[in-house]
C-alpha cells in the first residue's frame, strides 16, 4: 500500500516544483533602489549653507505595473528605499499624497541589476 502511494506524492511534488519555478519571482538583485527628496526644503530665498532639499522621509508608495498594484514600499529616514520587482515597467507613486509635485515615476527594471534612482519632489514653495 506505502508504495503505491509514492509515485503519487512524487509526481505531486515534481509538479508543484515546476509551478513554483515557472513563477515570476523578483529576485533580491532585481529591483529599484535610491533616494527621493524634497526641494525647495523651506520657503524664501536659498540661503549660503543651508541645504535646499531634504529627504522625503517616512513617506509610503505604491508601486503598480500595467495589470495593477505589485507592491508597496516606505522611504526611511534619509529618503532612501529598495524593492525587488521582477523584470518590467513600472510606475511608482505616492501613496497619499502630501505635495503635488511628486511624482508618478516611471522606471524600467532589467533582469539581475537593481536600476538606481534619484527622484526630486517639488514641494511648491518659492
Amino acid at each position: 500500500m506505502r508504495s503505491q502511494k509514492l509515485p503519487w506524492v512524487l509526481l505531486f511534488l515534481i509538479v508543484s516544483a515546476a509551478f513554483c519555478f515557472g513563477q515570476a519571482q523578483p529576485d533580491s538583485g532585481t529591483g529599484v533602489e535610491g533616494v527621493i527628496t524634497v526641494s525647495p526644503a523651506h520657503p524664501g530665498p536659498t540661503r549660503e549653507g543651508v541645504p535646499s532639499s531634504a529627504p522625503f522621509a517616512n513617506t509610503a508608495f505604491t508601486v503598480q505595473n500595467e495589470n495593477g498594484p505589485v507592491g508597496s514600499f516606505i522611504t526611511d529616514n534619509q529618503g532612501k528605499f529598495r524593492i525587488s520587482l521582477s523584470p518590467g515597467h513600472y510606475t511608482i507613486s505616492v501613496k497619499e499624497p502630501r505635495i503635488r509635485g511628486c511624482g508618478p515615476f516611471d522606471v524600467d527594471v532589467v533582469a539581475s541589476r537593481m536600476t538606481k534612482v534619484e527622484w526630486q519632489c517639488d514641494t511648491g514653495m518659492r
